[in-house]
């Protein structure tokens, strides 16, 4: 094979292996997301303890995250100070255990498919929280977006066979303190410079995020467990799901890193029509043709969202060339210019 030849195997390798790093992550949060369900609904394994499962997750997750990283030394931890620590990585962990507590919760009360459709606001309380902190300027066609969007959700909410009110209000507060925390990070860390991938992020925040929630669970959960003497603690159930929690960390590294986020929203969309497809077909949830008008209406607004955002960083990028090449082409001139006088002062000489 030519030069040709070998520049479309490149190619292909690197579509190649971008779609299996796609594969690889919608498998893995599809797996968790029906693990997850399957551990805490009643009708399944039945153990409705969702502050015990998210902190044996953070316990999994911290633990292996420090074996990578001070002991196998894969991925360089991020210099750290007690200040800074104490400011931004811990509020960052308050509101990461309140939003895994929250959505954990709203497995034992509501369908798969149904939470999937309520997720579609993650956009909207992202954008409306950050025009509350002034990381996102108003803008009323994206605010009239963010309402075609709303409104989806509004439309599936009533479609829904299985309503469940407090369940609804779980998953709103689980999607509210996620959303907070992802403009949180953009204010406390990346405004300082501080960029934290998957791993060096849980070894941080999942030791935070695990005392944050021991207060909760000796509380709530804690008091039940000691009089269920008939619970044995299942390695095999809990080490698997951990191990998958924690593959879709390196995953979401992986994705983000060899691909970009936006490929990562692009996934999620297809790995949100899956799990509705896999709730109505195996698990049985009952999902209406109400239901998947308004999460149609909702999907379109997020696809437009996200359309918007690309070509927004599109236009940037060009900016950012069209300023540097701006710069090049006049330190060009001024050396050519330097030139000239050199050589026109030697020629006078």
């Amino acid at each position: 094979m030519g030069k040709g030849g070998s520049l479309s195997d490149s190619v292909i390798k690197k579509i190649l292996l971008s779609y299996t790093y796609v594969a690889i992550w919608i498998f893995l949060s599809f797996t968790v997301i029906v693990y997850n369900k399957y551990i805490l609904d009643k009708k399944m394994y039945n153990w409705p303890f969702p502050i015990s499962l998210t902190m044996i997750h953070m316990s999994f997750c911290a633990t292996l995250a420090f074996l990578l990283i001070k002991v196998f030394k894969v991925v360089e931890p991020v210099s750290m100070s007690r200040e800074l620590y104490l400011s931004s990585v811990v509020p960052i962990g308050a509101l990461y255990s309140l939003s895994l507590w929250l959505s954990n919760s709203a497995y034992i009360y509501l369908s798969v498919s149904f939470i999937q459709m309520l997720k579609a606001l993650m956009p909207v309380a992202v954008y409306s929280i950050g025009v509350l902190f002034k990381k996102d300027s108003f803008k009323s066609d994206t605010m009239f977006n963010m309402l075609s969007i709303s409104l989806g959700v509004a439309i599936a909410a009533y479609g829904e066979a299985r309503f469940d009110s407090w369940g609804v209000i779980l998953q709103l507060g689980a999607v509210a303190f996620e959303a907070t925390r992802l403009v949180m990070i953009q204010i406390l860390l990346t405004s300082k410079g501080i960029t934290l991938n998957p791993i060096t992020s849980l070894y941080y925040v999942a030791p935070c995020c695990l005392v944050f929630l021991l207060v909760p669970w000796i509380f709530v959960e804690f008091p039940i467990l000691k009089e269920t003497s008939s619970f044995h603690f299942d390695f095999v159930i809990f080490g698997t799901n951990s191990f998958c929690a924690f593959a879709l960390n390196l995953a979401v590294f992986l994705l983000v890193g060899k691909t970009s986020a936006l490929t990562m929203n692009v996934a999620g969309v297809v790995k949100d029509w899956l799990l509705i497809a896999f709730s109505w077909s195996v698990i049985k949830d009952t999902v209406t043709p109400i239901n998947l008008f308004g999460y149609g209406l909702a999907f379109l607004g997020v696809a437009y969202y996200n359309h918007s955002k690309l070509q927004a960083l599109k236009a940037k990028e060009a900016q950012k060339k069209t300023a540097q090449a701006d710069e090049e082409a006049g330190r060009l001139l001024e050396e050519r210019e330097g030139e000239g006088t050199g050589k026109k002062s030697e020629s006078q000489n």
